[in-house]
């Protein structure tokens, strides 16, 4: 016979791990529904680009170039319809300007880029010049011409054509339609010796300068956090204008599979490698939207305008928009656990269920009511009741204890009703009666273990 102990012990670890998942469950869901109520955060780190204030002339952006007084300008532009001060720079398509133009009146003045606030502000001061153009910036009346897409700043900073803003601010003045914007800059393969060359200096220190670039290394730590694993750069000065421009960009890349290529034409940067096609022309327009203004009217050296093309780069690597891994960030344990709460909740509440059902179907013996069928159900109670009348029978006679000549009445009675197929419910109430009065001949009896609901937890078990 089961030791009863035993049997209640392990109910009650039963119990406990039943309410205490229903517990886990409750938190679980306390939490998860709490979590929605948080505001969503994306944070990609902060870029370590370096941000200067750029005062004028901190950067060698001015020249020694100089001009004329107003006066001696206003002179030279009565005389002449284009007047080329010099160190000027910028250049344009004679024709389309001239068929835009028309009768000859629009008079152009074009000064050197680097000059200083007063130098600039005694170029606008002279009042017979229609178009005045300092460095590459185009101005002209209360109006100032700029590119608004990458032809047109290439144009401009890779080989200082003017000819778009020209055409546009000479046809405004005039009130007439502006012309269709065209693409001026024309490329050509690099010839093997060109190839070789450049290649030769990129393999050996990974930058290859033409005679005439203004570039003389490359920025270390901005270059670093632009490209982690490394590029390689080409400098050249800027192009004559009008005549085809080496494409250096594909080439190398080719040659060089998987390596950053960035190349310098004047103050015009290309990339090409890896991420092109989606990195390329983000970088350009964003680029030289922002400092174009800046670029067209001073003269940067090549390395300070790479340093802020490079940190751009590192400041769109930083914001996800490129192939970057995003910087750590500290784990947060609650956004790691979101996913797997609503599966810890729902595990929780069928385990709490399957053992609530269980509880109920196999009580183990603990607390089983009079009446109660037990865990072999209703023959199974009639059989043991029978045992237990058996057994107190030899003790005891009826003459003496009239409460088990009742009880063997009554398991007779269910034992006709259980093979008579009568109503299971029937055949309960008979065990039940017959289980009180079994009750009450144990305790005529004075022997506790043969109350019904003892003998049965063991018997049973």
């Amino acid at each position: 016979m089961a030791d009863p102990s035993v049997k209640t012990r392990r109910h009650h670890r039963y119990e406990l791990l039943r309410w205490t998942l229903l517990g886990v469950a409750v938190v679980v869901l306390v939490v998860f529904l709490a979590a929605q109520r948080q505001s969503v955060d994306v944070s990609y780190g902060r870029s370590p680009a370096a941000t200067v204030k750029l005062d004028e002339g901190s950067a060698g952006e001015l020249s020694d170039a100089s001009v004329p007084s107003v006066a001696e300008m206003t002179a030279l532009v009565a005389a002449e319809p284009v007047v080329r001060l010099p160190g000027a720079i910028a250049r344009w398509d004679e024709q389309r300007v001239r068929e835009v133009a028309g009768d000859g009146s629009v008079r152009i003045l074009v000064a050197p880029p680097g000059l200083d606030e007063d130098e600039r502000e005694r170029v606008r001061d002279v009042e017979n010049a229609t178009v005045r153009v300092i460095g590459t910036e185009v101005s002209g009346g209360l109006y100032q011409a700029v590119p608004d897409d990458l032809p047109g700043w290439r144009a401009q900073f890779a080989t200082a054509d003017v000819t778009g803003q020209l055409v546009a601010l000479i046809a405004k003045l005039r009130d007439a339609p502006s012309p269709a914007d065209q693409d001026g800059l024309r490329w050509r393969e690099p010839t093997g010796r060109e190839l070789a060359a450049v290649a030769a200096d990129l393999r050996s220190t990974g930058l290859h300068l033409g005679a005439g670039a203004t570039l003389t290394r490359v920025p270390g730590g901005a270059a670093r956090n632009a490209f982690p694993d490394g590029a390689r750069y080409v400098a050249l000065p800027a192009q004559p204008f009008g005549e085809p421009v080496p494409r250096y960009g594909p080439a190398l890349a080719e040659l060089f599979p998987g390596t950053p290529i960035v190349v310098m034409y004047g103050l015009w940067i290309e990339y090409h490698g890896p991420a092109a096609d989606e990195f390329a022309e983000l970088a350009g327009a964003s680029f030289y939207g922002q400092f174009g203004g800046r670029l067209s009217r001073y003269d940067y050296p090549q390395g300070n305008v790479l340093t802020a093309w490079l940190n751009r780069v590192t400041d769109l690597r930083y914001s996800g928009v490129f192939d970057r891994p995003l910087p750590y960030r500290p784990i947060d344990p609650l956004r790691v656990a979101l996913p797997a709460l609503p599966w810890i909740f729902a595990g929780c509440v069928a385990t709490f269920l399957i053992l609530s059902v269980r509880a109920l179907r196999r009580p183990d013996g603990v607390g089983v009511r009079r009446g109660d069928p037990g865990r072999g159900g209703t023959p199974a109670r009639l059989a043991g009741l029978t045992a237990l009348a058996v057994e107190m029978s030899l003790l005891t006679d009826s003459r003496s204890n009239p409460a088990l000549s009742r009880c063997i009445v009554k398991l007779q009675a269910a034992r006709a009703a259980l093979d008579g197929k009568l109503p299971d419910r029937h055949v309960r109430t008979l065990l039940h009666e017959a289980s009180d009065e079994l009750d009450d001949a144990a305790r005529t009896l004075g022997v506790a273990s043969y109350r019904p609901d003892l003998y049965l937890r063991g018997r049973l078990s």
